[in-house]
C-alpha cells in the first residue's frame, strides 16, 4: 500500500512538472513567434518605406499619356528628378508648358537659360545648360527632340 501511495505521489508530481514544462514551452514559443512576426513586420515596413523614399525622390508633374524622366543638375552637382506626364510631342514643349525651362529663340532653336528656376548664362559667367538624352550629350535641341516614353532627359550646368 505504501508503494502504491508513493507511485501516486510520484505520478502526480510528474504530471505537475510536465504541465509546468508545457506551459513554459508554449509561452516561450508564443513569445518567439511574436518576436519573429514583429521582425518580419518591421522588415516589411522598412522595405515599403525605402520604396516610397525612392519613389518620392521624383516629383510627378503634368498630365498625359506619355511619361518620361527629367533630371536637373545644378552647378554644385545637386540633382532634382521629375516624372513628367504629357501629351506634347517634343521635350521642349512639355517642359515649357510646366514652366521647367525658359530661354530665348535663336537661329538654332531654343537657347535654354533657366531650368527649374536656376539661370545659367554663358555671357555672364561662362556656364550653360547642356541637354542630355539617356545620359548621352544630345545632338538635337530640346525644342526639336521628340519625346520617347520612358526615356530620361537631363539638363546639367556646364562650363
Amino acid at each position: 500500500m505504501k508503494m502504491t501511495k508513493i507511485k501516486k505521489h510520484l505520478s502526480l508530481c510528474l504530471c505537475i512538472v510536465l504541465i509546468a514544462a508545457m506551459a513554459l514551452f508554449t509561452n516561450g514559443c508564443s513569445d518567439k513567434q511574436t518576436t519573429d512576426n514583429s521582425k518580419v513586420t518591421t522588415e516589411a515596413a522598412s522595405s515599403t518605406q525605402e520604396t516610397e523614399a525612392s519613389t518620392s525622390d521624383s516629383t510627378v508633374l503634368g498630365e498625359g499619356e506619355t511619361a518620361f524622366t527629367f533630371t536637373v543638375t545644378d552647378q554644385d552637382g545637386n540633382e532634382e528628378q521629375f516624372e513628367i506626364h504629357t501629351d506634347k510631342t517634343t521635350v521642349g514643349e512639355a517642359l515649357q508648358e510646366l514652366g521647367l525651362i525658359e530661354g530665348e529663340d535663336s537661329e538654332y532653336g531654343l537657347y535654354v537659360k533657366t531650368v527649374n528656376g536656376i539661370t545659367a548664362d554663358y555671357d555672364t559667367d561662362g556656364t550653360y545648360w547642356a541637354f542630355y538624352i539617356d545620359g548621352e550629350y544630345a545632338s538635337s535641341g530640346v525644342d526639336t527632340t521628340d519625346i520617347t516614353a520612358g526615356a530620361t532627359y537631363s539638363f546639367k550646368v556646364e562650363k
